[in-house]
């Protein structure tokens, strides 16, 4: 997608991630309580928790675990969405 153009600069900057949907858009395809794949990402920096690509676009924390692969798929429990923060609790099962 054409994100602007700059004459000036002969430049034209591209974006995908306006493509992937919005927060709000991705997040009404999960429901609290239910239990779904996503991708462990990496860990939070104080190693209090591990984000999960839920969707691309779409994260959420999920409380720390030893032993977890990132990069590789991963099932977790949605505990909470918190639609004014924009964020999602999560718990690996």
């Amino acid at each position: 997608m054409i994100k602007s153009i700059d004459r000036n600069l002969n430049r034209i900057i591209l974006t995908y991630k306006e493509l992937l949907g919005t927060w709000e858009e991705n997040i009404k395809e999960y429901e609290e309580g239910k239990t779904v794949t996503g991708i462990a990402r990496n860990i939070e920096k104080s190693k209090n928790g591990i984000f999960v690509e839920l969707k691309p676009n779409l994260v959420g924390l999920a409380e720390y675990k030893e032993n977890v692969e990132y990069g590789k798929p991963i099932d977790v429990y949605i505990k909470k969405i918190i639609p004014e923060k924009k964020k999602v609790k999560l718990v690996i099962v």
